[in-house]
């Protein structure tokens, strides 16, 4: 049974920084793409940031140069590194995990792609 559980949100200053981590169990965790999704309310899903199973990282444009992503596959957990937080960032978390070989290029950072999922932390930036 795929379990993923999300740690590390709060509440910060713009400008501020936070690291989520992910960590995973029931599965071949090195094999895996997995991948950080946020849901601002009233909007939906939205992929941030992806890495496969080769350590191959994708980013949605809104946090190039802002978020790092990577993952440490001793410990079957995936982390993600965000700095100079902006309000827009505000959301609920979720990390996602699905087989690498699923999934095409084009479709790592659609929510639609991935079966499994965290509960989510929430992340608030203040201005």
């Amino acid at each position: 049974q795929v379990q993923l559980v999300e740690s590390g949100g709060g509440s910060v200053q713009s400008g501020g920084s936070l690291r989520l981590s992910c960590a995973a169990s029931g599965y071949t965790y090195s094999s895996y793409c997995m991948g950080w999704f946020r849901q601002a309310p009233g909007k939906e899903r939205a992929g941030v940031a992806v890495i496969d199973s080769d350590g191959i990282t994708t980013y949605a444009d809104s946090v190039k140069g802002r978020f790092t992503v990577s993952r440490d596959n001793a410990k079957n957990t995936l982390y993600l590194q965000m700095n100079s937080l902006k309000p827009e960032d505000t959301a609920m978390y979720y990390c996602a995990a699905d087989r690498c070989e699923r999934l095409r290029w084009w479709s790592r950072l659609l929510s639609r792609s991935y079966t499994y999922w965290g509960q989510g932390t929430q992340v608030t930036v203040s201005s």
